[in-house]
């Protein structure tokens, strides 16, 4: 059944799955659909957007614009994508691609500045001024939303958090070698991966993000120390964002964001490296969990 009211699309380009959702003005979901992304196969990709195109108007009944949420980000001096864990995109321009074959205005937009600009406009931060979105699953990533507004900055890369260097280093911090080329970067420490590896060499053991945090849950000593560890880095690389940027909200989504006791023990910990008096940052789960990032990418029209 068509829909009556003027609704937006969003389309979530993920490395597994790729969403469409349509939002009503109340920012309500009304319609979702999902379909594997075929990762190795960037026409496919364009192919399978289309697809979902079709089928969200054939929902609505009228023609959409489309804002669509991809990791990585366009170059504004080139046009092309950089820095996707879909690697087939990089460096293709997806925007002028995507444009010729949906034959509608796209815009396109950071899966973490999609996050950060729908826990702003009607999450976890709907009216704070300045929000700082994080997403930390298998990796970090982050955006920065001001009066409702996604600032991208001169180079695209606002809200790069996870690629600088993990700040106040502690005995504790196992510098490792990270993706982009450097070392110690906060991914390497935050990421799920980046946390049982730092567990794994100091403790010697193996074992996934998720069972550390079980173990640290069920009393295990070892495991509710590299916890301590894991929230001590996290307040420092907060601590960071504060410093620099004073939000008035700090929304954390991601996998990891799912540990209870992060919006505990990491405030507490945040007044030794923020420099002021007092700190009165709110640190707070999403309201929309997995879902905003694409009702991000609706919200970019």
């Amino acid at each position: 059944m068509a829909l009556t009211e003027q609704v937006k699309l969003g389309i979530d380009l993920g490395g597994t799955k790729t969403e469409a959702v349509l939002l009503d003005s109340r920012g309500e979901i009304v319609w979702r659909q999902r379909q594997l992304t075929p990762a190795q196969d960037y026409h496919a990709i364009l192919q399978t957007i289309k697809t979902l195109l079709l089928a969200a108007e054939q929902q609505a009944g009228l023609d959409l614009s489309v804002g669509i949420g991809t990791p990585g980000a366009i170059s504004p001096r080139s046009g092309i994508l950089r820095n996707s864990n879909t690697v087939c995109m990089n460096g293709k321009n997806l925007l002028q691609d995507l444009q010729q074959t949906l034959q509608r205005p796209v815009r396109i937009q950071n899966d973490a500045n999609c996050f950060a600009l729908s826990e702003a406009i009607d999450g976890a931060a709907a009216g704070a001024a300045t929000v700082f979105g994080v997403i930390i699953g298998t990796g970090t990533g982050a955006g920065i939303v001001v009066e409702q507004k996604i600032q991208t900055g001169q180079h695209a890369i606002a809200g790069e958090w996870g690629h600088n260097f993990l700040p106040w280093p502690q005995p504790f911090d196992v510098a490792r070698p990270c993706f982009c080329g450097k070392h110690s970067c906060i991914e390497t420490f935050l990421s799920g991966p980046g946390m049982a590896a730092n567990a794994e060499a100091l403790s010697g053991i193996g074992l996934d993000s998720r069972t550390w945090v079980e173990r640290a849950w069920r009393g295990d000593e070892v495991a509710q120390q590299q916890m301590e560890h894991y929230f001590d880095q996290m307040a420092r690389a907060l601590a960071h964002v504060i410093n620099m940027l004073d939000p008035d909200v700090i929304v954390l989504g991601g996998g990891m964001s799912n540990i209870d006791e992060i919006y505990q023990q990491v405030p507490q910990r945040l007044a030794q490296y923020v420099f002021s008096d007092f700190v009165e940052t709110k640190i707070l789960p999403p309201k929309f969990g997995d879902s905003s990032g694409v009702r991000g990418a609706a919200w970019l029209w």
